[in-house]
Order: C-alpha cells, then sequence, then structure tokens
C-alpha cells in the first residue's frame, strides 16, 4: 500500500454520526467536554450560595487543584473526590467573597484518554460589610467578671447566622453561652464567674457571613485573653465602706461617698471596662444639665477613674470633696468617689485600690436606694440569671 493508501485509511477512522471516536487516530474530546466545573470558566459577581464543583460524566478525576486568591494572598482550598472519583467538592461549601478562584484538573476519560483543564471565577463584592468590636483586648489579663462583648457596627437580622460564626471557648474547659442585646450586641459568659489562671480563646468567622440582606462580615481572627487573681469588691452604700475581696480573702475596707439621695448609685454587679488615669467629668454628657444646658458640674483631672457603666457611672479618686465625707455621707451624682489629692497619688486610697484593679473586676453596689443597674448597662450581664442569660441566644 502507498502512503496515500494509509492516510486515506487513517482519514476514515476520525468520528461516527453520534460524535465518538472510532479510530486510534481520532481527535481527542475537547477538555470542557470531559471535565465539567461549576461555577463556568470566567464567571464574574459569583453568590456565595453557589456551590463548586467538578465532575467528568465517566472515568475518573485524577488531580484536582483549587487556588483562592484573596487580600493579596493565595490559599490552597482543601478538598475531597467522591468514592467513584467522577466528583470533587471543597471541604467548605461556602465560596468566599471577593475573591478569585483557580481550578486545575487532570481527568481521564472512559477510553482512557487523559484531559487537563483549567478554569477561573471570581466572587460577589459587597457593597457593604459589617465588623464587630471585640472586648477585652488580645492578650490582656483581665479579672474574673470579664464578659466578652462584641458590639457590631451595622444591625444584624440574621442573629443566628451570625451567633455561629463565632466561638468562645476555654482551658480549663467550662459551659459559655452567649446573649443577644438587641441587633447590635453580642455578650458571652460562663454561669458564674472564671476560675482565676482560665485561658479564653475568642475565634471570629464572620468573614462572608451574611448578617443583613447584602451585608457580609469582615473578620477572620482568632484572640485570646487570661483571667488573673479573683478580686471582688462590695460597696455598701448605706454604711458608706467598701470591702475588696482578693482570691475569696479581706484584703481591706475602704471609706466611699456614694449617690447622694436625689442622684442614688445603682445596685448590682458592675465590671471595670475602663480604667484612666485622669479624665475629665461634666454631667452633661450623663444628664445631668442646668436651665442653660450646662452641666451640674464639671471637674477637671478626676484621678484613678474606673468605669463601672455605659451610662457613666465611674468608681475614681476624689479630691475636690472635704475628707470627712468619706465614710460618713454620700454626696455624689451617682458615683462612687475614694478619697484622693489633685493629679493622683498611690498613697490614697483611690490611688491604692486603682493599682490593685483590672480591667474585668467586679464592683457589686448593695443597700442602695435605686434600682439594679439593667444587664446591658456596661457589662452587667451578671445581674441576669443564667436560664434566662441562656434564653437570649438566636440558635434554638
Amino acid at each position: 500500500m502507498t502512503w496515500a493508501g494509509l492516510l486515506a485509511g487513517a482519514t476514515g477512522c476520525t468520528s461516527d454520526d453520534a460524535g465518538g471516536i472510532t479510530g486510534a487516530f481520532g481527535a481527542p474530546p475537547a477538555p470542557e467536554d470531559v471535565i465539567k466545573v461549576s461555577p463556568e470558566d470566567g464567571s464574574r459577581g459569583v453568590r456565595p450560595g453557589k456551590k463548586l464543583r467538578v465532575r467528568v460524566p465517566d472515568g475518573r478525576l485524577e488531580k484536582v487543584k483549587v487556588v483562592r486568591s484573596q487580600d493579596a494572598q493565595e490559599t490552597p482550598v482543601p478538598g475531597h473526590l467522591s468514592a467513584d472519583r467522577l466528583t470533587w467538592e471543597p471541604d467548605d461549601q461556602r465560596l468566599a467573597l471577593a475573591a478569585r478562584y483557580t481550578i486545575d484538573a487532570v481527568a481521564v476519560d472512559g477510553d482512557g484518554r487523559r484531559s487537563a483543564r483549567h478554569t477561573t471565577f471570581t466572587t460577589y463584592v459587597p457593597g457593604e460589610r459589617f465588623i464587630g468590636y471585640v472586648a477585652p483586648e488580645n492578650r490582656a489579663t483581665v479579672g474574673t467578671g470579664m464578659i466578652v462583648s462584641l458590639e457590631f457596627n451595622r444591625k444584624i437580622t440574621d442573629r443566628a447566622a451570625v451567633e455561629r460564626a463565632v466561638r468562645v471557648t476555654a482551658r480549663p474547659a467550662v459551659e459559655i453561652r452567649p446573649h443577644w442585646f438587641g441587633r447590635t450586641r453580642l455578650d458571652f459568659r460562663p454561669e458564674d464567674y472564671w476560675k482565676p489562671g482560665t485561658q479564653v480563646t475568642v475565634d471570629l468567622r464572620l468573614r462572608d457571613v451574611e448578617g443583613a440582606p447584602g451585608v457580609y462580615g469582615l473578620q477572620h481572627k482568632t484572640f485570646s485573653f487570661t483571667v488573673g487573681r479573683s478580686q471582688i469588691s462590695v460597696v455598701d452604700a448605706a454604711a458608706h465602706s467598701m470591702e475588696v475581696r482578693r482570691d475569696g480573702e479581706p484584703l481591706a475596707t475602704v471609706p466611699i461617698t456614694a449617690g447622694a439621695p436625689k442622684t442614688t448609685t445603682y445596685n448590682g454587679k458592675m465590671v471595670v471596662t475602663e480604667m484612666l488615669d485622669v479624665t475629665r467629668m461634666n454631667g452633661a454628657t450623663v444628664g445631668f444639665k442646668k436651665r442653660d444646658g450646662k452641666g451640674e458640674y464639671d471637674i477637671p483631672d478626676v484621678p484613678h477613674a474606673m468605669r463601672l457603666t455605659d451610662s457613666g457611672t465611674f468608681l475614681h479618686g476624689n479630691y475636690w470633696a472635704h475628707h470627712t465625707v468619706f465614710g460618713r455621707a454620700n454626696v455624689s451624682h451617682g458615683c462612687i468617689g475614694l478619697r484622693d489629692v489633685k493629679g493622683g497619688s498611690s498613697d490614697t486610697p483611690a490611688g491604692w485600690f486603682f493599682d490593685r484593679s483590672l480591667i474585668g473586676d467586679v464592683v457589686e453596689v448593695v443597700n442602695s436606694n435605686d434600682k439594679k443597674v439593667s444587664p446591658d448597662n456596661g457589662l452587667g450581664g451578671w445581674n441576669m440569671g443564667w436560664n434566662a442569660w441562656k434564653a437570649g441566644s438566636a440558635v434554638k
């Protein structure tokens, strides 16, 4: 047979009417006919609900590599093959937002022919994001009354989805439960105060979680803090005194002045959330105004100030009241005052207490002619019973 005859015979071995390959020298099938990828190659603005999937109609997948590019970083996407090796899917079904995915797959079809395919797609870039401002700070050492609190910058309508994306754990282990205050605040605490030495870890997996229609989370981070020694101070407003206990043992009893009869101090358990060496206190900022709109008081250089509530209750040094007031009379606008000097001093009761305090310490007020502080006023969640606290979870 001549070369022309061989070529003519080879030409006849192309494909049949059904499109199947009928000869060893036929053209191989197109990669997109062998390896099916979803979302389709070149897709843009893919929503997070869309599934990423690589499959072959027959034969087997030999290798699948998926890489996610996001925030100038490339991250391999873990996944798994089905038992019959016809399908590959990622372990985490949810697509990341504002990301580019690259898929490289190699497969062998039912006739034993190898194909390779390379595809890309990009995901939806949301116009609105939410973040949670977290207390306490990373690596902080705090008192046993510290409550993990997240304040969101936008209203959360799908509270269950957001709650599931936040995990708080402790070593040694203890049950920790969440409670929502409205649509913007989520707190976590155990049933009782933390044990000294506990290590607490907070995992935020909020990135790309849809907290409200079209509003997605931005954070993906882990932080931790340590619980220090126990210090609980009980302020007896009627006796004008504060007993300080360290690890259950009496440390000192300090004379104080609490809220005057017309501006009493809240009862209940409050937690130190802020410590200021010096600050300015103006009554207008917390609702104590004169007819001209100015504050009933405006005191500069208030030393050793420790915030107890969001509404403005502080335990602080007082240099302007006569020394005979402390331990004998209640004259403040609702704060708890300890004797001090202008500029502050470690030798005064206020300075002594400030130097021995931590954010997260508990100050409990009793025998005041006022209501109990609200659980959402500062970190007042310890004033709520455990069953009521647990009922505040959005995950039922």
